[in-house]
């Protein structure tokens, strides 16, 4: 390979890592469902309206868990799963710690059908930091 085609080469693999680095990826952390799945929501939404390539998770544990339990409503009455189904379906995944369910003897069967587990809500906050996401906490 010419030097040519090796600089040629090097330049395009440095811009593709720099589009991938430029991708935002963010953990949304929610323990409160009252104080923060509303304020949540339309950060969420935001968020997306802005920059719809963000790559976000949504983590839950304690009573943050509680706006995706089947049926859960807003203050204003309206259901909290048409906001996470159409967030979902722009690329949010929303995470129900495990641990939460055992302590408070919840059922995974009792979520809506979009929300998604993990055994333990803090370490995967933990993890996502360790690997690039930006914490928010809304």
């Amino acid at each position: 390979m010419t030097l040519g085609r090796r600089l040629a080469l090097a330049v395009l693999l440095c811009a593709a890592s720099g589009a991938a680095l430029a991708e935002d990826r963010v953990v949304y952390h929610i323990d409160d469902a009252a104080a923060q799945a509303v304020k949540g929501l339309r950060n969420l939404r935001n968020h997306l309206d802005t920059d719809p390539t963000a790559k976000i998770t949504v983590v839950t544990h304690a009573a943050g868990v509680d706006f995706l339990i089947e049926g859960a409503k807003d203050p204003q009455g309206g259901l909290f799963a048409g906001p996470v189904a159409a967030l979902v379906a722009r690329g949010v995944k929303f995470e129900v710690c495990e641990i939460t369910l055992k302590n408070r003897n919840l059922k995974k069967e009792q979520f809506i059908q979009e929300a998604e587990f993990t055994p333990s809500g803090v370490v995967r906050l933990a993890r996502l930091q360790t690997q690039g996401y930006a914490y928010i906490k809304p």
